[in-house]
């Protein structure tokens, strides 16, 4: 299965951005964790802090699943969210915090209604457990 994860403002400053809230681990690092976990799944890594260069590479529909963290996007880019709805795919959107302990304007994501499954609150390990819900379950059934 080839799976893009996709992150979206500020993530690529995971390891040293707020590690009270995001931990001391950078995204390439921990990258390479899920890619020796999960040998069978060719996991692609894409990061941006523009909205359309997101969008462009979701767009390139070269994936068979994709884990998004879209940032501060989550809560009012709704072009990312309609880029999601147009996806026919497995999607799982992950945030590292527990949104809903956070600032009330963190607490809505305009883009989770176009996800199959919602992960907040796990810490990095979000992301490996969205490639296990994803080698365990089939969405849109």
């Amino acid at each position: 299965m080839k799976v893009l994860i996709i992150n979206g403002p500020n993530l690529n400053l995971l390891g040293t951005r707020e590690p009270e809230i995001y931990g001391t681990v950078s995204m390439e690092d921990y990258l390479e964790n899920l890619k020796s976990e999960f040998p069978s799944h060719d996991l692609n890594y894409y990061q941006s802090n523009i909205e359309g260069e997101l969008i462009n590479r979701l767009q390139k529909d070269d994936f068979d699943a994709v884990i998004i963290n879209p940032g501060a996007f989550t809560h009012y880019s709704y072009a990312i969210a309609d880029c999601l709805k147009n996806i026919q795919k497995p999607k799982v959107e992950v945030h590292i915090s527990n949104i809903y302990k956070r600032e009330e304007f963190r607490q809505k994501s305009v883009t989770a209604a176009n996800t199959d499954a919602v992960l907040s609150g796990f810490g990095m390990d979000g992301y490996r457990l969205a490639v296990l819900s994803l080698k365990s379950q089939t969405y849109n059934e």
